[in-house]
């Protein structure tokens, strides 16, 4: 047979290999879901989502302009606390703090509606802070497109449903935020998403009929959103009031899955509808919370201090460390789970110094230790712990960072310590220690294989192990501060276990 009539027959026959992959690819992709959670919840989680371990989370809009609440609280609540004379989260408050702050500072007659003008956004640059997040480390953001004000950071008809202008377009900014910050993201390896409160906190439909609001706001401003700006992730919440029978999100996620543009690649969570978090959707949803794990992708959402948008309020002492941060992530992903990192942006468009600074110090870090995070899985034994009491003492409504200090670093006497963290991925073992091992990490009921090699990440040198009653007990090179790979928790491969 002539070459050329071989390269011919070869042609063709990749060609139907190709076509009967194409076929494959979209018939896996062509299945249709139905309008209920029976059917929604066979739909499998992205896997770049359970790959990407560190997300942020920006809470970004008119609330950024008093940027004001007592400490422990969320300032982006600020319309609530403002109208209701009502608070909750850590601390004992009359409730009238907010109103108080308001009536001082702009007076009695000044509307909340009225920020929208005073949020300029004339110093935000979408491209720096696109640069910012790749820096980190995050893999995905979340952006609030509309918090529970009602006000979009996008161009939107149903924003101006109540009779005046409520949108980033129209307003203050005069700029189309939230498309602005999803190109520069898109240039980037980061995916991006975008928050969205199903309820409004004062929306007069919303008061007065709710099922016109679900059927003409609800339903055509989600869609506005997707259709708009194609995001890799959706974070619903603000669903907490009604049931999804109501909220009639079943037949909104039938229209993601089976017809909208990103059908074939949106990852959801799990908050449409009252009292189906971590039973329905997506991936499940963790609020300032430790200890939780599940047999789903899930994500635990936290701000750098209490409040998610910016609180003047808070003092560097209120925000949690590098150390803190770095620890919290690891042990979310010793259980299988992602951070969203919350950061607050200022009414300009300014992320506050801290705020930023914290974020390139988790990007160092994840320089070096990023192979022991990303794309891991949890191992059959996520923690070793030393003897002691493991109980978590929560006295507030909000569980700070320091927990994770007090697991790890800083305990109190009788407790237990969260000694070393793993992670898995493949036949490699990661071993995550809060505290640097003097002389010997003893890793307990470990057992090596004869092509087993250890290595400390960011260090050159093989280790040298030995394998004792049970245990794999490492040889820890003694290193000044200088010559440590990294600051705050150290990352020893265990590669080709058993």
């Amino acid at each position: 047979m002539s070459t050329r009539k071989i390269n011919s027959v070869m042609k063709e026959i990749g060609l139907a290999i190709m076509g009967t992959l194409m076929f494959s690819y979209w018939g896996m992709n062509a299945q249709q879901y139905e309008a209920n959670w029976e059917s929604l919840d066979q739909r499998p989680v992205a896997g770049w989502f359970e790959d990407a371990k560190f997300g942020i989370f920006i809470h970004w809009g008119p609330y950024s302009v008093p940027a004001w609440s007592p400490k422990g609280t969320y300032s982006e609540w600020y319309q609530y606390w403002l109208q209701s004379k009502a608070l909750f989260g850590n601390g004992n408050f009359k409730g009238d703090e907010v109103y108080q702050f308001h009536k001082k500072t702009y007076g009695d007659h000044f509307d909340y509606y009225e920020f929208a003008d005073e949020f300029t956004a004339d110093l935000y640059d979408p491209e720096e802070w696109a640069q910012l997040f790749e820096d980190s480390g995050a893999k995905y953001i979340v952006l609030t497109s509309k918090h529970h004000d009602g006000f979009t950071l996008w161009p939107n008809e149903e924003a101006n449903d109540r009779g005046f202008a409520w949108n980033s377009m129209e307003t203050g900014a005069k700029r189309d935020l939230a498309g602005e910050l999803s190109n520069a993201v898109k240039k980037t390896d980061v995916k991006m998403g975008f928050y969205y409160s199903l309820y409004e906190w004062y929306h007069p439909w919303w008061q007065n009929d709710k099922e016109r609001f679900v059927k003409e706001h609800f339903h055509p401003q989600f869609k506005d959103l997707v259709e708009k700006y194609q995001p890799d992730l959706l974070w619903g919440d603000g669903e907490w009031d009604m049931e999804y029978e109501k909220w009639k999100t079943p037949e909104l996620m039938a229209w993601l899955f089976n017809e909208s543009s990103v059908k074939d690649k949106v990852v959801i969570n799990d908050r449409w509808g009252k009292g189906i978090r971590q039973k329905h959707g997506g991936y499940f949803t963790t609020e300032y919370e430790a200890g939780k794990t599940f047999s789903k992708p899930w994500e635990e959402c936290r701000g750098m201090g209490f409040s998610f948008g910016y609180n003047q309020n808070e003092d560097a002492s209120d925000y949690n460390s590098t150390r803190t941060l770095l620890l919290m992530l690891i042990d979310i992903v010793s259980n299988g789970g992602n951070l969203l990192l919350d950061i607050g942006p200022d009414a300009r468009g300014s992320i506050p110094p801290i705020m930023q600074q914290r974020l390139l110090e988790m990007g160092d870090w994840l320089k070096v230790n990023g192979e022991a995070i990303y794309g891991t899985r949890k191992w059959k034994t996520p923690i070793q712990w030393s003897a002691g009491d493991r109980k978590l003492d929560k006295s507030t409504h909000y569980l700070g960072g320091d927990y994770i200090l007090k697991q790890t670093v800083d305990p109190a006497p009788g407790k237990a310590v969260k000694e070393v963290f793993f992670t898995n991925k493949g036949n490699n073992l990661y071993a995550i220690t809060p505290k640097y091992p003097e002389d010997q990490l003893i890793i307990k009921g470990i057992k090596p294989s004869k092509k087993t090699k250890v290595e400390l990440l960011g260090y050159k040198e093989q280790l040298s192990y030995e394998y004792q009653n049970g245990n794999l007990v490492i040889q820890v090179p003694n290193l000044t501060y200088d010559e440590l790979p990294c600051q705050h928790a150290w990352s020893f491969k265990i590669s080709e276990m058993k």
